[in-house]
């Protein structure tokens, strides 16, 4: 038999390689606007690594290779921004992402009314990735999260953040009872009726 190319870096299977700290190329794979769960409009960004960025395509390979029946895209390549703030006026968290979207993208200018989501489909952006701390099902994780949005030409310059830590971990480290809401099993389900391979259109 002939050696396979590539056949020393392959990866064998079951081994993980965490997503890198600090600054990432993204592209965007679908925006769909919806409403939270305290009912005010929001837009979830679902998002891989682009091709030039370090881990290009990491996500694509995740959801491939997730082998439970009903595939979800990864919690972490999906991000959730509410548009509106406390008084009903735009958010700073949504106006960064349309900024960046718009610095990412010659050209682009963002277009309001129907369908607003799908003018993103293939932009690109970029995003700071950092450690958040977390406790669930007995366990504390060192979870690597989209801290936030900036410019595609900022990414290389970016810091990684301080850490961060979610209310659960909070109340684990201070000794108070395991909270409310769990903390899910890190991925977000995708609708039926999905066939291709990737879960967008």
């Amino acid at each position: 038999m002939k050696k396979p190319n590539n056949y020393e870096e392959t990866q064998v299977q079951g081994e993980f390689t965490p997503v890198e700290l600090g600054g990432h190329k993204l592209v965007i794979k679908q925006v769909e606007e919806r409403m939270s769960r305290t009912n005010k409009p929001m837009i979830v960004v679902f998002f891989d690594f682009a091709p030039g960025d370090k881990q290009a395509g990491y996500f694509a390979e995740a959801f491939k290779n997730d082998i439970r029946p009903e595939k979800k895209w990864p919690n972490q390549a999906t991000q959730y921004i509410l548009t509106e703030d406390n008084e009903g006026n735009c958010s700073r968290s949504f106006k960064t992402f349309l900024t960046c979207v718009e610095h990412s993208n010659q050209g682009f200018t963002t277009q309001w009314g129907d369908n607003f989501g799908k003018q993103f489909k293939n932009k690109l952006v970029g995003g700071v990735f950092g450690i958040q701390m977390d406790y669930y099902e007995g366990r504390e994780l060192e979870k690597r999260v989209l801290r936030w949005f900036v410019s595609q030409d900022k990414v290389e310059e970016a810091a990684v953040p301080m850490e961060t830590e979610t209310q659960a971990y909070k109340n684990h480290i201070n000794g108070y009872p395991s909270g409310s809401t769990p903390a899910g099993d890190g991925f977000m389900n995708i609708p039926d009726g999905i066939d291709e391979e990737l879960p967008f259109n």
